[in-house]
């Protein structure tokens, strides 16, 4: 009859549990980005530049929290290649559609009252 004192496992090598330093480092470097986005909503360096410094944050936070929140950095290699796939693919997406934001901006109307002339069809009649 087998010793069951010593077959018994609570782990069963499936988890990992992180330090309270890697956590406090984490949850602390999470509050740092929050307040340097805070902060550069204040500064104005024009539209593209704001919404890439905003991403570029956004990414790094996100990056953090799926390292050491979602223990990621503790996982199997593939279950990373197939998150950064998944990443990729959705950047990707994004990045083809904004290529594309810009075409299409003189057919919207910002002024009701004085809309701009229809690039086909026939003119407007002036009365």
């Amino acid at each position: 009859m087998a010793n069951t004192a010593h077959d018994h496992h609570d782990d069963h090598g499936i988890s990992h549990v992180a330090s309270m330093k890697v956590l406090l480092a984490t949850g602390g470097s999470l509050l740092v980005l929050t307040i340097v986005t805070v902060l550069a909503t204040k500064v104005d360096f024009g539209t593209n530049i704001n919404l890439a410094v905003a991403m570029l944050i956004a990414v790094v936070k996100a990056t953090l929290v799926i390292l050491y929140f979602m223990h990621l950095k503790y996982d199997k290699i593939f279950h990373t290649v197939v998150f950064m796939s998944a990443v990729l693919a959705a950047a990707l997406f994004v990045g083809f559609t904004l290529l594309d934001s810009n075409e299409y901006q003189h057919t919207n109307i910002w002024d009701v009252d004085h809309p701009p002339a229809a690039p086909i069809g026939p003119r407007p009649i002036s009365g």
